[in-house]
């Protein structure tokens, strides 16, 4: 019930955890924080793309054309879903990258 709760309190579209509500003071902080998502997205992508998201079905034969959509589907389907929460990689990145950025400065 709580997790009901939680949600229903968030943003529409965004997940009770979205990082893209993430709270961010400086414009290097904003870079490292989109250049995480994106390395998210693309994690995502190839994550989605090994477990046959998108693969052509048999008897629905769309050239060698489909498979190239795909990937863009595939791609956006990944942005989204980092867009609504994604599965954390994109934190652990930014801290990361962030701790790095730091200690050079």
């Amino acid at each position: 019930m709580a997790e009901f709760a939680q949600v229903v309190t968030t943003t529409p579209g965004q997940s009770p955890r979205a990082p893209a509500t993430r709270a961010i003071r400086e414009p290097e902080e904003e870079r490292l924080w989109a250049a995480a998502q994106s390395l998210e997205a693309s994690f995502l992508a190839e994550m989605l793309k090994n477990a046959g998201f998108g693969a052509a079905r048999e008897g629905f034969g769309g050239g060698s054309g489909e498979e190239q959509f795909t990937s863009f589907l595939r791609e956006r389907q990944a942005e989204d879903m980092v867009r609504h929460g994604g599965i954390g990689l994109a934190e652990s990145l930014f801290e990361a990258l962030k701790e790095r950025a730091d200690a050079a400065q």
